[in-house]
């Protein structure tokens, strides 16, 4: 986009740059129509439900989708009041999807990466190993053109996606074998979902599915023999520390997790103009809470960690070489088979070169300096 120079410093002069290229991507490209209809507002009180593929009052995940219901019924002055449920007490968790595709439920909170047995693509909308980190991937999603096919891809589906979150760079596992190079990895059990697992089961390990309810138990009584999970924070929640002996970096299965708010499209242009843009505040709002609060309460979980004597290791440099390039056949695998994610890959690694690109010269540069 060419701009020019004496209308842009006019412009930067009076603050009218910034603002309204960010609403204009948040409140979605009818922003200017529903700017036109803002005084069509009902006086109509709407109960939505949520539901979410989180344990009830799941730690900063849980906590944000009661903050965002909170804020949208302030905003909206007591017109929308949003329940939230958490994942199986009112659809067992991965239900979610269906359950907002069909009107079941108004919304729900998940990760795109559980659809993806529905929608090959969908881990792109969530995190792929070695894939973006969370400023890279809402970069993309904001201002590199991801939002827009995340709703090309969902709306066959009657669903509208917008970030909800992002848990940041996770940890690598709970380790109970030290790895010292990949014939550590060989037949070793570990629970590790999604694209992550298929990649590790490439290079001999034995992945495994199971709740997160059952991995303290299964962890210490050895049907695993490793586990990965979240962050310092979650991680010391669940008390992994006391039963096992090594904690492994970095979390190059899910570098940035994306989390949605998957909403039912027809329920939500069937609502007046003022409260959809209130939906959209809201989440962008919940987008920055999530990651910032998993930020915070990380590094200081992680000082209390290195405190206590929490053995943290880095995965030997053979390992996460053979590791990425695993990656890159799996994905390969992908985007032969279907010609959307192909699409989505492009824009998707288009993307993350260049961001990758500046990021060199830019945030590696400051950090190498700091050493």
């Amino acid at each position: 986009m060419k701009i020019n120079r004496k209308s842009f410093f006019k412009s930067l002069a009076i603050g009218t740059i910034g603002l309204p290229v960010f609403l204009r991507t948040f409140l979605g490209k009818n922003f200017a129509q529903s700017r036109q209809q803002v005084g069509a507002i009902d006086g109509q009180r709407h109960n939505w439900k949520m539901v979410t593929t989180w344990p009830p009052n799941f730690p900063i995940i849980g906590e944000a989708c009661q903050l965002f219901a909170d804020s949208v019924e302030a905003m909206s002055g007591g017109r929308l009041h949003i329940q939230v449920y958490g994942g199986g007490e009112l659809v067992p968790p991965l239900e979610a999807f269906d359950a907002v595709r069909t009107g079941g439920a108004e919304m729900a909170s998940g990760s795109a990466y559980y659809w993806a047995g529905k929608l090959p693509s969908a881990p792109f909308f969530s995190t792929v190993p070695f894939g973006m980190n969370a400023q890279q991937a809402n970069a993309w999603m904001i201002s590199g053109g991801g939002l827009q096919l995340w709703e090309e891809l969902y709306a066959p589906y009657n669903l509208l996606p917008m970030p909800g979150g992002n848990t940041g760079v996770q940890m690598g596992g709970w380790f109970n074998r030290e790895i010292n190079s990949l014939a550590d990895l060989k037949g070793l059990k570990m629970r590790i979902p999604g694209l992550g697992g298929k990649v590790f089961e490439r290079i001999g390990g034995s992945p495994v599915l199971m709740a997160g309810s059952e991995l303290y138990t299964n962890l210490e009584r050895g049907v695993i023999d490793a586990t990965e999970w979240l962050c310092p924070f979650h991680d010391n929640l669940m008390g992994f520390q006391e039963i096992a002996k090594y904690y492994y970096y970095p979390g190059w299965h899910e570098p940035g997790t994306v989390l949605e708010l998957l909403f039912n499209k027809e329920k939500f242009e069937a609502l007046p103009a003022d409260l959809q843009a209130i939906l959209r505040t809201a989440a962008a709002q919940m987008n920055i809470w999530v990651l910032s609060t998993m930020e915070a309460r990380n590094a200081t979980t992680l000082a209390a960690m290195i405190e206590t004597g929490v053995d943290i290791r880095p995965f030997p440099e053979d390992v996460i070489s053979e590791l990425r390039n695993q990656t890159k056949q799996v994905i390969k695998e992908m985007t032969d088979q279907d010609p959307f994610t192909k699409r989505v890959y492009e824009s998707y690694k288009t993307f993350q070169q260049q961001s990758n690109n500046w990021a060199n010269l830019s945030e590696r540069m400051y950090y190498d300096s700091l050493t």
